[in-house]
């Protein structure tokens, strides 16, 4: 604001107050420019306040957390601008972990998640007067990466076990009688992600049982798309995450249950069927049943339209939809 407006609006004032009679003057001194000028200001601030004018106001919904639901969800987001103008949806990643907590501790509206909230969680939200509220809103393939050169073309759940638990014996490419292009040391590199990630959480379950702990020594990635990459460089290495990270300069072997059991190739179909063995659902979390915008915002992406967008990004929609 100018300056000069500000002194305009403050001879306007000192004129009424001359034209008040003195006995119905408040006591005290002539108001002075500082003074005046923080009457304006209190007043502009209560007219912003108010919503002043014609302008709608814009709802902000926070949404916060997995990674592995990162690339959907700024995908939903900026899908929605077009369905309803007058909300704007922030979404940021840092793992399942991360949102949760931020959606316990109130920062955040919506917490993305790759896993189920641990009772822990749970009772650390009802603690804080939060209940919260489970959202399924897809599934997804968590895929075995190799190098491209890498021949392996199938793989079990007990050979994962072997390759990331602690206490398995499986260290070398050649320990499972193949040779890898490009990597001279012959040892597999470990690739996984941090213990703040779903991804993480959920690989231990499916993969290496509540007995097992991951062995020491792995390289942990931030994020999904970190983990393709690095695999992607690295002739020696082996990772997992999201299916909807795939590149065509990686490959995923299919994977059986067990020995002998038919070995399923990681796809959206194999995910909405459950017929791959570490096919998980995705959540969204708010704290308590969600109203107004929030409520909209979680009901569109439920949607066929929502789950249309979550199909186009590589993830298995959580009900049969028809997308053009």
């Amino acid at each position: 604001m100018h300056p000069g407006w500000i002194a305009s609006l403050c001879v306007a004032f000192r004129a009424n107050s001359a034209a008040i009679p003195p006995s119905k003057r408040l006591a005290g001194p002539a108001p002075h420019r500082s003074r005046c000028s923080r009457w304006f200001i209190h007043g502009l601030l209560g007219i912003v306040a108010c919503g002043g004018g014609d302008r709608d106001q814009r709802a902000l919904i926070q949404n916060r957390g997995s990674d592995t639901l990162l690339n959907v969800a700024q995908a939903w987001a900026e899908t929605y601008k077009n369905v309803n103008t007058n909300v704007s949806v922030a979404v940021t990643g840092g793992g399942s972990g991360t949102g949760i907590s931020a959606m316990i501790n109130g920062t955040v509206d919506i917490a993305n998640s790759s896993r189920k909230m641990r009772e822990s969680e749970l009772e650390a939200a009802r603690s804080n007067g939060v209940e919260p509220i489970e959202f399924i809103v897809g599934y997804d393939a968590l895929a075995v990466y190799l190098h491209a050169d890498n021949p392996i073309e199938s793989m079990t759940l007990a050979l994962l076990k072997a390759i990331y638990g602690e206490g398995g014996d499986v260290t070398r490419w050649s320990d499972l009688g193949v040779a890898v292009p490009g990597c001279g040391t012959d040892e597999i590199v470990l690739v996984s992600r941090q213990n703040n990630s779903g991804t993480y959480v959920y690989f231990k379950e499916a993969v290496l049982g509540d007995d097992t702990e991951y062995k020491l020594g792995s390289r942990d990635m931030h994020g999904s798309k970190d983990v393709v990459e690095l695999v992607e460089n690295t002739p020696c290495a082996i990772g997992y995450s999201g299916l909807a990270y795939a590149t065509e300069h990686v490959r995923m072997p299919c994977i059986a249950a067990e020995e002998g059991a038919d070995c399923v190739e990681p796809t959206i179909a194999s995910a909405v069927t459950g017929t791959y063995p570490i096919a998980r659902p995705l959540m969204m979390y708010t704290a308590g049943r969600p109203q107004g915008a929030i409520k909209d915002y979680m009901d569109w992406i439920r949607s066929a339209e929502g789950q249309c967008v979550i199909l186009e990004r590589g993830y298995a929609p959580y009900t049969e939809v028809e997308c053009a």
